[in-house]
């Protein structure tokens, strides 16, 4: 019975695989997440919580759990946020390197964490641009990546990049609270337009997969109420245990990289040597400029500054 922060966390079925194909168990990813918690936390502290939880391995059935269980003990960290048709909701939040490893033995595999923080949920601290492709080609995600940072670095912003575990990259920025995730979602979308208007042949930000025709997809809907992304450093589930890993905009140049190269196997191999990226993260945010009136949707929700035939 490990003692973590204090707290004396029981591990049931230790040797429980988890992952079928490559042998790792409950007891393997308990240990991940209590080794990565002193990157992992700076991260993911006061954000409301998705768990995404596996009681029988990768092979069994997902469970979608935001709801904290009344069997949680007290020591976890909960915050109570409004619902959009009403009511409320507890997440859990993780807030020590204990709760970490109290939900790995909970079977939760990857965390999704929210936008915004609990001091202020409806007010975002991030921007997110998914870059989720149709295809195997990453090299598209990687140039698109460098693309949008060249956008958004005239505008003050200080990026940062994810891999995210599965086929794709996330772009982070960081922004100073105020703005509402209305303004945040809208000026995010401004920026996909922008991106995706320089190469109508190959980006498109059409939520309807069957319209996109086998673009990369600009995905900039987590920039909203109550949506989460995987959070830095969670694994996947999917086969080899791949991580969400921040990485340096260096790595994204290179043509070795892959989105879910990174495992729970190589990952300490990986780190070796390396200063993690997203220190500065906090401190780079930066205020969201006003829109124009080109960038605000009409009433058909298309942008001004953007014709028809680019969003096809």
């Amino acid at each position: 019975m490990p003692t973590v922060d204090g707290h004396e966390i029981t591990i049931t079925n230790p040797d429980k695989i988890l992952f079928p194909d490559d042998g790792i168990t409950k007891g393997d990813l308990v240990d991940y997440y209590g080794r990565m918690a002193e990157r992992m936390l700076p991260l993911v502290r006061d954000r409301p919580l998705h768990m995404n939880r596996f009681p029988d391995g990768i092979g069994g059935i997902a469970i979608q759990q935001k709801r904290v269980p009344d069997s949680f003990p007290p020591w976890i960290t909960r915050a109570t946020v409004d619902l959009h048709k009403g009511g409320t909701i507890t997440h859990a939040v993780i807030d020590n390197a204990a709760t970490l490893v109290y939900l790995a033995n909970y079977n939760m595999i990857t965390a999704h964490v929210w936008l915004s923080r609990i001091q202020a949920p409806d007010q975002p601290d991030q921007l997110m641009f998914d870059l989720d492709p149709s295809d195997d080609d990453f090299r598209l995600v990687r140039t698109t990546a460098l693309s949008l940072k060249a956008l958004l670095e005239p505008l003050g912003f200080v990026p940062f990049v994810k891999t995210t575990g599965s086929r794709g990259l996330h772009v982070v920025v960081p922004i100073t609270v105020g703005p509402t995730f209305e303004e945040a979602h809208l000026f995010a979308d401004s920026l996909g337009q922008r991106l995706a208007a320089g190469d109508p042949n190959h980006l498109t930000t059409e939520f309807i997969k069957e319209s996109r025709k086998g673009r990369l997809f600009i995905d900039i809907n987590r920039n909203a109420y109550a949506q989460t992304a995987v959070a830095p450093y969670a694994v996947r589930a999917r086969r080899a245990a791949p991580i969400a890993v921040p990485i340096p905009w260096s790595e994204v140049e290179r043509d070795t990289l892959r989105p879910d190269g990174i495992t729970i196997r190589n990952i300490w191999d990986w780190l070796r040597d390396r200063d993690d990226p997203w220190t500065q993260m906090e401190r780079s945010a930066r205020p969201l400029p006003p829109l124009t009136e080109s960038d605000k949707p009409d009433r058909s929700g298309r942008r001004r500054g953007v014709p028809r035939k680019e969003r096809s």
